[in-house]
């Protein structure tokens, strides 16, 4: 794994599409390409991202904008993280566990030259799988962290014991509604 370059296992053709493209021909290619998140990029520099996710959030919180007039660059985050094609295969498991991220565009003087990710390195490096594993727990316990923090500011939330929405309370170190909180 120390002598795998990012060159041997990168996918060499990543799907891009310019940064003005709207969200709905965003959606619509990454359907098409079967791929979960687009390259923008204008004369062959990387100049944003956007994910599934990117595109889910800006349906849920500008519901009543019409999708085709929100370009792709406005809600592509300010600053992406690349890496080298010359990096090895741990450099890159280290950067995507320190900065909690998937995929990486992979850039070479100044030009996209391809696109990692965690599958790209599994289907080369399958004991790997733990690392990438716990990556993921560790992410989605982050997640649930800022999500208990934001109901104990609001007092309300999903209870973690029976999935029902309503005030919460804390017992335990769980957050759990009254009728939950009773029966304990």
């Amino acid at each position: 794994m120390k002598n795998i370059l990012v060159a041997d296992v990168m996918t060499r053709e990543p799907v891009t599409i310019s940064p003005t493209s709207n969200l709905l021909e965003c959606a619509k290619e990454m359907v098409k390409k079967k791929v979960g998140s687009l390259i923008l990029v204008n004369k062959k520099r990387v100049v944003g991202f956007i994910s599934q996710r990117d595109i889910l959030w800006a349906l849920i919180k500008k519901s009543s904008i019409d999708l085709t007039k929100v370009k792709a660059i406005d809600i592509s985050p300010r600053k992406i993280a690349i890496i080298a094609p010359n990096c090895t295969i741990k450099e890159v498991i280290e950067k995507m566990n320190r900065l909690k991220l998937e995929r990486f565009p992979v850039v070479y003087e100044n030009q996209l030259v391809g696109v990692i990710t965690a599958k790209d390195i599994l289907n080369v490096h399958p004991e790997v799988y733990p690392e990438i594993e716990e990556f993921a727990k560790i992410r989605e316990e982050s997640e649930k962290l800022r999500r208990i923090k934001k109901a104990e500011q609001r007092g309300e939330g999903i209870c973690e014991e029976c999935g029902h929405e309503g005030i919460l309370f804390r017992v335990n170190g769980m957050l759990i509604c009254e009728s939950c909180k009773d029966s304990i």
